[in-house]
């Protein structure tokens, strides 16, 4: 049996933390992982500090009051640069608190105390385990030793966040679902459990015996013995650990459900998720079920999991300095926030409650000139030779680090004759001192290079994969950096910053199409950090110096991506003589297949019909020229023809039909009857909760029936007799088809025709 060790400090600790958070008032939790593999759960007396600005006789006789508040250990008078733009430091009262979860309600009383007006509070709204890496300058899954002096936890930070060549502890990670003996057409809360599944490494234990309330306490004592650190469900936050609970509080043993390694019961808290607008799209994000001791991953719950695995969660909460189980649900945005206080805090620069900075005032004309985003050359609608793809490396971010955007650089007070000026608005960005938001962006941009490196270097199959997730997770915080500068929430994001940043893009995608145009290059396509380009009979090296030049003129690093075989530009369904900037295909020099926009990277389609387009695909790919391509087509139509066939003889897999819906609002709200709305409202009238933000999966059945509830059927209620609409899902093969082949004359109506004319070509010949 495996356990976790100690509740009292050991004298000294070497190992890597695993997890904090508020345990007792003034006391953090801190358990590690040893290097002899035991688990040790620490405690820390932690007190944090919170910050308030006003007038300085409004801040004395503040101080005067916090004598006699229960929830103050100390305060001070100290300097430290209040507001972002400040250049210099100002007096501010730090307050210390004997808990941070004193922190909310503190925050309250003292703006209510300055009627909302005279006080200011900093550093009062972080979430408690960041202040505590914060403070203590440690991270998530950090080496590090540990001497407990009186009631402190002293830290030796053996690590760094920077590190690319990290150690990781042997971490024991398990898996639990469970199934659920169903009185009805979909699981609920009220029905009884049938078998609880729990798997680590090649281990696998099926609770299936015995009555309800041994099989939740036979699970509590199988976690126990297996003693996991990282726990891994499938929709654990939205359905799986509240229906545990509810089925415990049924057996009367809902304080036994323990499954973390602290003494905490699951069913403590009854919280509900919500539902948020970010990017232009709604998000639906289940409330967060705590494990204390051990980290809980949701795999329906996460979006940094589903990109690069745990490879990069453990890197992206390692460098944003956020407990796992936050890095695992937050979006992308809020990560890289961390990274930004973590940074201030560095710089004693204070964290609003609020974004502060405001827009500067700007006329009509300057509007004009400066809020037009990046620069795109409209594509050569049809199919090209001889065109290779160019791209800036993470052309905003390194705009951002190179010229020094942050809220408090841009127009900045204290350098109005700055040399370096934005372009085209002639904003003058601080001489003197560097940002916070470049600062903060270097080391990211500077380690995912290494990463690349790292990944085309070795040879380690294994390796390679590592490098190539984490990667991609700081490759996410990069791509989000520049959309979050201009965010209104963000505490050192500046729309004057956002701007400037567009303007040097610009800038620099106009110097790069000059250079090209001047060696002889034609430009067929380009969107803000990328460039097609043709010219006959060049070789690579003529690319290579190409990105040379283009670098040493921009000082932003650009990368050959390579040559394609031929490459297809898509026209808009709307207009078929203008290019979609984003709707491409094409086949490289290297074999790769490279898609944008076509249905076989939607995330509604269907897998009937992202299979009949892939392979569509492939057999495109196989042509090595335009020429070639177009031989190709009538292969590429017997595919269509073959998955046509099976449609009709009824030999697709009804979950294969399976389409997937976003639900931008709530079903009541709708007026129209789309869809994912008829699919919601028959989960909702079965007893499901279903919210904005929300993903719904359904089948069509009719269609184009007058009865709307019947057009389509819910994944959750299908059963053996449920059939699908094929004439709706030809339709929509036909149209995938067509997306495809558009620039060469083909629509849905003409496939249509061709397909069947192919078959009965086929009929003919078998009949003769």
């Amino acid at each position: 049996m495996q356990s976790s060790k100690s509740r009292s400090n050991p004298d000294h600790a070497r190992g890597w933390i695993l997890d904090v958070y508020p345990s007792a008032p003034g006391e953090f939790a801190v358990w590690v992982i040893a290097e002899n593999g035991e688990r040790l759960r620490l405690t820390d007396s932690f007190k944090p500090q919170i910050y308030i600005s006003g007038k300085e006789d409004g801040l004395q006789r503040l101080a005067s009051q916090l004598l006699y508040d229960d929830a103050v250990v100390s305060w001070d008078f100290v300097r430290r640069h209040a507001e972002a733009t400040d250049s210099e430091e100002s007096t501010v009262l730090e307050v210390t608190l004997k808990d941070c979860r004193a922190s909310p309600s503190f925050t309250r009383r003292v703006l209510r105390t300055g009627k909302y007006l005279q006080y200011r509070v900093f550093n009062c709204d972080l979430k408690h385990e960041q202040t505590y890496f914060y403070n203590r300058d440690v991270f998530p899954l950090a080496l590090v030793e540990i001497e407990p002096r009186d009631d402190q936890l002293n830290y030796k930070l053996l690590d760094s966040a920077q590190s690319v060549d990290y150690a990781l502890p042997q971490l024991r990670i398990t898996k639990i679902s469970v199934e659920v003996a169903k009185q009805g057409k979909i699981a609920k809360l009220s029905d009884p459990i049938d078998k609880i599944v729990i798997s680590q490494d090649s281990d696998r234990i099926t609770i299936d015996s015995g009555d309800e309330q041994d099989k939740l306490l036979r699970l509590v004592q199988t976690v126990q013995k297996l003693d996991p650190d990282i726990i891994v469900t499938r929709g654990g936050d939205s359905h799986l650990f509240p229906y545990l609970v509810r089925r415990a509080v049924i057996n009367g043993v809902s304080e036994r459900l323990v499954i973390g390694r602290d003494d905490v019961s699951l069913a403590i808290r009854n919280v509900r998720g919500k539902t948020f607008f970010s990017y232009g799209r709604t998000f639906y994000r289940a409330p967060t079920r705590r494990l204390y001791g051990r980290v809980h991953v949701d795999e329906k719950n996460t979006f940094i999991l589903a990109e690069s695995g745990l490879d990069g969660l453990f890197e992206i909460a390692r460098i944003c300095r956020v407990p796992l189980h936050v890095a695992a649900r937050s979006s992308i945005g809020s990560s890289m926030s961390s990274i930004q206080f973590y940074q201030a805090t560095r710089d004693n620069v204070l964290i609003p409650r609020n974004k502060s900075i405001p827009e500067a005032f700007k006329p009509a004309l300057e509007l004009l000139v400066g809020d037009r985003g990046g620069f795109v050359y409209e594509p050569e609608v049809g199919i090209h030779d001889d065109v290779a793809e160019v791209d800036f490396a993470s052309m905003y971010p390194t705009v951002m680090v190179n010229n020094n955007i942050s809220a408090e650089t841009v127009l900045c007070k204290c350098c109005p004759n700055s040399k370096l000026r934005v372009p085209e608005l002639g904003y003058n960005i601080c001489e003197k001192r560097k940002g916070i938001v470049p600062k903060a962006l270097k080391p990211i941009i500077e380690k995912r290079l290494a990463y690349k490196n790292l990944k085309s270097e070795t040879q380690d199959k294994k390796l390679r994969e590592v490098y190539d997730n984490r990667q991609i997770a700081l490759k996410w915080i990069l791509v989000t950096c520049f959309g979050y500068l201009g965010y209104r929430n963000a505490r050192f994001g500046t729309v004057d910053g956002h701007i400037g940043v567009c303007a040097f893009g610009r800038e620099a995608i106009l110097k790069a199409s000059r250079i090209a145009e001047q060696k002889g290059f034609r430009i067929i396509h380009g969107i803000v950090d990328s460039l097609w380009l043709k010219k006959k009979d060049t070789t690579d090296e003529e690319y290579q110096d190409l990105c040379r030049n283009i670098h040493e003129e921009t000082q932003i690093p650009i990368s050959y991506e390579g040559r394609y075989n031929w490459i297809v530009f898509l026209p808009s369904k709307m207009h078929p003589n203008i290019g979609v900037l984003n709707r491409y295909y094409g086949v490289m020099e290297n074999g790769k297949i490279k898609v944008r926009g076509l249905e076989a990277r939607r995330r509604d389609t269907p897998p009937f019909v992202r299979n009949a387009q892939t392979e569509m695909l492939e057999v495109l790919a196989e042509a090595k020229d335009s020429r070639g391509f177009q031989e190709k087509i009538p292969d590429a139509l017997k595919v269509l023809r073959g998955y046509r066939e099976k449609l009709l003889a009824g030999d697709v897999s009804i979950w294969d039909l399976i389409v997937t819906k976003h639900l931008s609002k709530d079903p009541k709200r709708y007026r129209q009857m789309a869809s994912q709305v008829i699919a919601a409202k028959q989960l909702m009238k079965e007893g499901a909760e279903v919210a904005a933000g929300k993903n719904v999966r359904f089948i069509f059945t009719s269609a184009y029936n007058k009865r709307y509830e019947r057009r389509v059927t819910a994944e959750e209620l299908i059963e053996k007799n449920t059939n699908s609409d094929v004439k709706k899902y030809l339709l929509l093969l036909y149209a995938s088809a067509a997306s495809m082949l558009s620039p060469f004359g083909y629509s849905a109506v003409t496939i249509y025709d061709e397909v069947r004319g192919l078959r009965q070509t086929k009929l003919e010949t078998e009949a003769s």
